[in-house]
């Protein structure tokens, strides 16, 4: 009786995880097709599993983006962020680069809850000012 709800129960999860996955790119993916740098790319969802990641909506940062004031419907929304080869990405907690501050080099920073914002807070849903540069 266990080994039946136990197969039902991981088919269940495996139905409503399908097509869900979203693993995060690398800093060297950040290139696209028609060859255009990216400094970094935010995302609007994380997940508990890393490799659903970097999912939902992407905000795409070009080199030399100067954003004390984050676009519509992004402030305070990110909750993962991949940061291209070369490149750092500046964040601010508040509005007009004000607030705590975090730098972030290349590479993938999967759950923004996990990096720490003051004593007690985190990343996840708190940026609300950019600046990225890249070499």
């Amino acid at each position: 009786m266990a080994s039946v709800l136990l197969v039902t129960l991981v088919a269940t999860v495996a139905m409503l995880g399908w097509g869900v996955e979203a693993q995060c790119p690398t800093a060297a993916d950040l290139n696209p097709v028609n060859g255009t740098r990216v400094c970094a790319q935010l995302y609007a969802d994380n997940s508990p599993y890393y490799d659903q990641c970097c999912a939902g909506e992407v905000l795409v940062v070009p080199p030399g983006s100067d954003m004390p004031y984050m676009p519509t419907g992004w402030s305070a929304r990110a909750s993962s962020l991949v940061v291209g080869t070369k490149c750092e990405l500046t964040v601010w907690s508040r509005k007009a680069k004000e607030g705590k501050s975090q730098r972030f080099t290349a590479g993938a920073v999967p759950r923004l809850q996990e990096v720490r914002r003051g004593l007690f807070g985190n990343w996840n849903d708190a940026i609300q000012g950019c600046y990225c540069t890249c070499k």
